[in-house]
């Protein structure tokens, strides 16, 4: 069983920064910068593909490191990660364990996460996979085969948050199984965000965009459970009223500019 590092990062100088990311496996590079090339290294027992492509947007640079990549199993990757020493033989001991198991969600640590979401291991459905990082979701390339993520939410679009669960959305409505194991296997560095400037406007309109990306059906009851669960995180910038109104205009925004079918 082979694992391949999906790494959506920009502007890198070359591939070796996955060396301070503790990147010792096989790695796929999707640096979105001004030119386009492509190379495959073979070094120190791993394979890189290095791609440096002028296209924009994180979703739609992963959708081509899964495209490029030919492991059994994938791991999605940030600049900000710091992988354990050993997380490739944690990630693939999970999956030999579990076959019935189309994504494993492992523990990533990070400052505003520092214990796993759940405290032992669980399969996940789509009121409990909300709480899932990007970089914690390890998959069967050839179970999402057929699925992608969208290239309308996530860094480096109008709506920069939500791609990791209209993914994992998707995956549940194709009926992928997924499983959750409370294994750290790596940590992130303390960077700021590009994106995330607080409880604003912006943020809720953002949310309720990303609410309606993934699953156009139930998103009014996702903005209502989001505005009272995270009220106490945001009281101090809008009211409970205000985050209802910016969740409720950025569903209507994405709405009427993508006209999704309902699912």
């Amino acid at each position: 069983m082979t694992l391949d590092v999906l790494l959506s990062a920009m502007h890198l100088k070359d591939y070796h920064y996955i060396d301070s990311l503790n990147i010792t496996g096989n790695c796929i590079i999707i640096n979105q910068c001004d030119h386009t090339n492509q190379q495959i290294i073979s070094e120190n027992g791993r394979q890189i593909t290095y791609i440096e492509t002028p296209q924009r947007g994180l979703s739609k640079s992963r959708n081509m490191a899964i495209d490029h990549s030919h492991a059994d199993i994938c791991i999605f990757c940030d600049n900000d990660v710091e992988y354990l020493e050993n997380y490739e033989q944690l990630i693939l001991r999970e999956y030999e364990k579990h076959p019935e198991y189309d994504i494993i969600v492992f523990h990533v640590e990070s400052e505003y996460h520092p214990v796993p979401c759940y405290s032992s291991s669980k399969k996940l459905c789509y009121l409990t996979c909300g709480k899932a990082l990007s970089v914690e979701i390890t998959f069967r390339r050839h179970s999402v085969r057929n699925i992608r993520l969208n290239e309308h939410i996530g860094a480096g679009t109008k709506y920069p948050m939500g791609e990791e669960n209209a993914f994992l959305y998707e995956c549940l409505r194709k009926g992928l199984k997924i499983y959750y194991v409370p294994q750290k296997i790596a940590k992130l560095r303390q960077e700021a965000s590009t994106w995330y400037t607080g409880f604003n406007k912006n943020f809720f309109v953002t949310r309720g965009a990303s609410f309606h990306a993934m699953t156009s059906r139930y998103s009014l009851l996702l903005i209502a459970q989001y505005a009272i669960r995270k009220y106490m995180m945001y009281k101090k910038e809008v009211s409970f009223f205000q985050a209802i109104h910016y969740m409720l205009k950025g569903r209507k925004l994405y709405r009427a500019e993508h006209m999704l079918l309902v699912k």
